[in-house]
């Protein structure tokens, strides 16, 4: 087991590639905490059934005060963090004309402001370990700006598209991923993100993706998400920081 008794926070953990991460660490042998703002029973039962100690915490990333409650929890119960999964995210699907601030304010802050909440948090406790691995879910769409508009549509045929302030904050966490991978490194704290595709979660449910022009033409799953998670959390990728790896079926290649 790659990450035997390792302890891991998964955040946005109730569902989709949130979940599969969480899973994906306990078969690994980690102790897991998930948080999200929707319950999150059935992945702390099934983190439980493969025999793993599983935390369930209510929090809203995008609220200083939450995080540094749960993180507070973890280590009061675990003693230490090894692993933080930088999950939380929202998108909203409208065109640049109709976008309000307060939904543009919405997929920044639990996007951008809740990985720099979190990440701040657990910052002095792998520092004070002197280990760390840190791993956050950015998008392709923070490296392409999302798919291509076609002239004419309209407004109703760009409701499909994730939104722009969806693109900025995702191309945020990427570049805050550089910034702290090289603040962390000489502390033992590897900090990657992961860059999905098209995965097939609620969030994708009922949008169309270009899978045919694919080299791997299939939609992704959270598992393939997930595996990639793995990877980055556990000694495998002990020489790799600052990295934004796409998993997409080769969308992108860069």
């Amino acid at each position: 087991m790659k990450l035997r008794d390792k302890i891991a926070i998964v955040t946005g953990g109730a569902r989709g590639i949130g979940q599969a991460c969480a899973i994906a660490l306990a078969k690994e042998g980690a102790h897991v905490c998930v948080t999200d703002i929707i319950p999150m029973e059935e992945t702390v039962r099934k983190i439980k059934s493969l025999d793993r100690q599983a935390l369930g915490i209510k929090t809203d990333v995008s609220q200083k005060g939450d995080v540094l409650n749960m993180v507070a929890q973890v280590i009061e119960k675990f003693g230490k963090i090894d692993i933080l999964v930088n999950n939380a995210g929202t998108c909203q699907r409208v065109p640049l004309e109709e976008l309000t601030e307060e939904q543009w304010d919405r997929d920044v802050n639990t996007i951008m402001k809740g990985t720099f909440f979190c990440t701040q948090a657990v910052y002095p406790h792998m520092k004070k370990n002197g280990s760390g691995k840190i791993v956050n879910i950015a998008s392709i769409s923070g490296k392409i700006g999302g798919a291509v508009s076609k002239k004419g549509a309209g407004a109703e045929g760009k409701r499909g598209r994730s939104g722009p302030g969806y693109a900025a904050a995702k191309w945020g966490v990427i570049a805050f991923t550089k910034w702290v991978a090289k603040d962390a490194g000489c502390y033992g704290i590897y900090v990657n993100a992961i860059a999905p595709g098209g995965i097939e979660t609620d969030m994708s449910k009922g949008f169309v993706y270009p899978i045919e022009d694919l080299p791997i033409s299939r939609m992704g799953k959270p598992e393939d998400v997930a595996q990639m998670v793995v990877f980055l959390a556990s000694d495998a990728s002990n020489y790799t920081t600052g990295q934004a790896i796409n998993v997409d079926g080769g969308w992108v290649m860069d």
